[in-house]
């Protein structure tokens, strides 16, 4: 995508070039067809909506694009070089800042309005922003699972011994040995701890003096290494507990108890790899000694870490460097709140830009803060009388920002910026157990799905005659959308009507 947009910036550089190598006329003939008005570009349709909202009558003075005119989704977006252009020498340029604009940074270090007021709704946001999560029973982005932060009793299941079979090495001797440093400077970049100290921090966490272990699920053991010295021993489970973090987020243990076996061999052992069902753990954190489970419970700092052993330690440190690649959650303007934030700054930008209408900007853009803050209101009344506050989604999930102000759940096939297209067995399966479970009377998908998963959840589920439901995600918002009457509000407004007939 880099590659792409360089070589077109380069082409409309070019183009510039060319038109300042003509006649002086031909510029006098530019100048002359400009026609005074304030240029706008905007990449969504929301962005789109709330400046012509904020204009109000002044939109007649305005210049106002919408890149994404088609229905074309934010994520496959490409700019033309008629969009650079476009962007180049606008007043005001407002995008959304995710990972599917990163086109933009090459864009706007080429414009020619020096001049230009520039809108990222992430900043906007800044620490409100969300970065996408794995739920239960959601695909996994091609077959890795980051493992779950947020999910509900119901969904942990017990697992087997086989889920961490084969042979595991420690960490630690890398991170002692600078290995592991690049990973240090990567938490530190978006941390709240320098490199040094996120080092020291983790020489306490994985500290341990058992360099391998081997687990032989077939058999039932563990083999510890210690100090080059070996030891053995039978394993039972003895099922799992939930522990409820601090920092909002959840984790689970699994326990086992040794029945026979080597003396130096620890007692009790509980893994924790962030999974909460049956599935290969990728790489494990372990709790093990000889004073019981509860003892082992009260464990928070320490948490020797162990991947597998064939594993090399430059690999391991890639391994960890794509765990601190945060994938922000683009679709901020699908919570109400954001809405009001953003259209303030909005605002803002179109006052220091245009300063003679600044009042009319500022009217304009109380009023339209006052509409949102009633369908705020909306929601918030029809969650607070709902009866069902758990939404499931065949499809993307684009709505965090929606469930989360509200304090809705919601399970998924895919994440919302996924990629994925087919789901798998065990993601149908799991969604369709958990329709039946919870009772629901709807499936949801977003605008345009063809709703073929959402259909096969509803086969594989005891009743099948859920009613399939859709939310708009604005993501296929076109401009002859625009032309029929479709605005935010209009569209928010119909989501809050499928919403309370999703909750009965």
């Amino acid at each position: 995508m880099k590659k792409y947009i360089s070589i077109l910036l380069a082409a409309v550089m070019a183009v510039g070039c060319l038109a300042g190598c003509g006649q002086k006329n031909s510029n006098e003939q530019a100048d002359n067809t400009d026609d005074g008005k304030l240029k706008v570009v905007t990449t969504i349709f929301p962005e789109y909506d709330w400046v012509k909202e904020i204009a109000g009558d002044e939109i007649s003075n305005i210049d106002l694009t919408m890149l994404l005119d088609n229905g074309v989704d934010l994520h496959s977006y490409q700019p033309t070089s008629e969009d650079i252009l476009k962007i180049s020498d606008c007043d005001l340029f407002v995008y959304v800042g995710g990972e599917s604009d990163s086109w933009v940074d090459d864009a706007l270090k080429n414009a020619t309005n020096k001049d230009m007021q520039v809108i990222n709704l992430l900043d906007v946001l800044k620490d409100s922003i969300k970065t996408e999560e794995s739920m239960p029973g959601m695909q996994a982005e091609e077959g890795h699972n980051h493992g779950y932060a947020h999910f509900e009793d119901s969904d942990v299941q017990d697992r087997t011994l086989s889920d961490w079979d084969g042979d595991w090495q420690s960490v630690y001797p890398y991170l002692q040995d600078g290995v592991l440093d690049e990973v240090m400077e990567k938490k530190a970049e978006s941390g709240e701890k320098t490199a040094e100290e996120y080092k020291e921090y983790y020489e306490n966490g994985y500290k341990t003096d058992v360099s391998q272990i081997t687990i032989d699920a077939e058999n039932n053991t563990m083999c510890f290494v210690k100090n080059g010295v070996a030891s053995k021993a039978t394993y039972e489970y003895k099922g799992y507990q939930i522990y409820d973090y601090e920092s909002g987020s959840r984790g689970v243990r699994y326990f086992f108890e040794a029945t026979s076996g080597d003396a130096d061999a620890p007692k009790y052992v509980q893994f924790s790899d962030h999974g909460i069902a049956p599935g290969k753990a990728e790489h494990f954190h372990i709790y093990a000694g000889n004073d019981g489970f509860d003892a082992l419970s009260e464990e928070m700092e320490n948490w020797p870490t162990y991947y597998p052993a064939d594993m090399s330690g430059k690999e391991i440190a890639e391994d960890m460097l794509e765990h601190e690649e945060k994938e922000y959650d683009e679709h901020v303007w699908l919570s109400l709140k954001n809405a009001q934030t953003l259209c303030k700054a909005i605002a803002e930008a179109l006052e220091t830009a245009d300063p003679e209408h600044k009042d009319v900007y500022a009217a304009n853009v109380d009023s339209y803060l006052e509409k949102l803050s009633s369908l705020d209101g909306q929601y918030q009344d029809a969650v607070a009388n709902a009866s069902q506050k758990t939404l499931l989604f065949g499809d993307r999930f684009p709505f965090r920002y929606m469930v989360d102000d509200y304090g809705l759940k919601y399970y998924a096939a895919f994440a919302g910026c996924s990629a994925e297209s087919e789901a798998s067995f065990e993601t149908i399966s799991f969604l369709a157990k958990k329709v039946d479970e919870l009772g629901l009377k709807n499936i949801m998908t977003i605008e345009n799905s063809d709703q073929k998963i959402a259909k096969t959840i509803r086969d594989n589920t005891k009743d099948k005659n859920q009613e399939i439901l859709s939310l708009d995600s604005m993501q296929s918002t076109t401009s002859e959308d625009v032309k029929n009457g479709t605005t935010y509000l209009s569209v928010m407004e119909s989501n809050l009507d499928v919403l309370k007939k999703a909750m009965q």
